[in-house]
C-alpha cells in the first residue's frame, strides 16, 4: 500500500510539473510575440499587425468550427444514424459516444474529401498565391460547398425557406429561372433547407434501422409470454439475438455504404 501511494505521488508530482512547464512555456511565447508587435499610431501602419488579425481571425474560425462541421457538411445525417442504430439495438452506452463522434467525423472527411479538394484548388492556393483576396477567397470556398448541400436538399423543404426568405426581402424567387441561378442563393437560405432535408433522411433511416430489430423483440416478447416467464425482461433475452443478426449480415459494412452512396 505504501509503495502505491508513493507511485501516486510521483506521477501526481510528474502531471502538475508538466503543466507548470506548459504554462510557463507559453507565457513566454506570448510575451515574445507581444513583444514583437510594434504599431506606428502616427502613420497608421504596424510591422505585425497583419499576423495579429489573421491570428484573430483563425481563432474566430477554430471556433465556428464545430457548428460549421455540424450544418454544412454529411456530419449530421452520419451521427444521427448511429445513434439511432445504438438505440435499435438497445445497447445503451455500446459504442460509446466517442467511438460515435470519431467514426462520424472521419466519414465525413471521407465523405466531404472530393469538396475540401476544390476548396483547396479554387480558394485556398490562389490565395496563398496572392492571386485573389480573402474575399473573393471566401466566395469561392463557398461553390463547392453550395453545390453539395444542393444535391442533398428535398425541393420541398427549398422552396420552404425560399418563401420564408422572399417575405422577408432577402431574396427575389422571380429571378430563379435554372439550376445555376440557386448557387447564387446565400448561405442563409441554403444551409436551413440542408439541415431539414438532412434531418428528415436520418430520421427516415432510423425508421429502417428499427425495424428488423423491433420485429426480434416481437418474437422474443411473444415466446416468453407463451412459456409464462412474465417476470425475465425481454430486452435480456433479445440483445444477444440483435447482436448475433447484426454481426451476421455485417451490419455495420451495410449501414457504412449506404450511408456513403447515399450521398454520391
Amino acid at each position: 500500500m505504501q509503495k502505491k501511494a508513493n507511485v501516486k505521488k510521483n506521477i501526481l508530482q510528474l502531471v502538475v510539473g508538466i503543466i507548470l512547464c506548459t504554462l510557463l512555456i507559453s507565457v513566454s511565447v506570448i510575451t515574445a510575440d507581444a513583444a514583437s508587435i510594434q504599431v506606428g499610431l502616427d502613420s497608421g501602419e504596424a510591422d505585425a499587425g497583419t499576423s495579429a488579425l489573421d491570428l484573430l481571425f483563425l481563432l474566430a474560425m477554430l471556433a465556428l468550427l464545430p457548428s460549421l462541421l455540424l450544418v454544412m457538411t454529411s456530419f449530421t445525417r452520419l451521427i444521427i444514424s448511429f445513434s439511432f442504430l445504438r438505440s435499435a439495438i438497445g445497447t445503451q452506452s455500446s459504442p460509446p459516444n466517442q467511438v460515435i463522434v470519431g467514426l462520424s467525423l472521419f466519414m465525413t472527411i471521407f465523405i466531404m474529401w472530393p469538396v475540401f479538394g476544390e476548396i483547396n484548388e479554387t480558394a485556398y492556393k490562389p490565395l496563398k498565391k496572392g492571386e485573389i483576396t480573402q474575399t473573393e477567397a471566401i466566395k469561392q470556398a463557398g461553390v463547392p460547398l453550395k453545390e453539395f448541400m444542393l444535391r442533398q436538399v428535398y425541393e420541398e423543404d427549398l422552396d420552404l425557406f425560399l418563401s420564408l426568405a422572399e417575405s422577408e426581402d432577402i431574396v427575389d424567387v422571380s429571378t430563379i429561372e435554372s439550376q445555376e441561378d440557386l448557387k447564387e442563393l446565400s448561405m442563409i437560405v441554403i444551409i436551413p433547407s440542408f439541415i431539414t432535408s438532412e434531418l428528415k433522411r436520418a430520421f427516415m433511416i432510423g425508421f429502417l434501422l428499427y425495424i428488423p430489430f423491433l420485429i426480434i423483440d416481437i418474437i422474443v416478447s411473444s415466446t416468453l409470454m407463451s412459456m409464462g416467464m412474465v417476470m425475465l425482461p425481454p430486452t435480456t433475452i433479445a440483445l444477444p439475438f440483435k447482436l448475433m443478426l447484426f454481426v451476421v449480415v455485417d451490419g455495420w459494412g451495410l449501414l457504412i455504404e449506404a450511408l456513403i452512396a447515399g450521398f454520391r
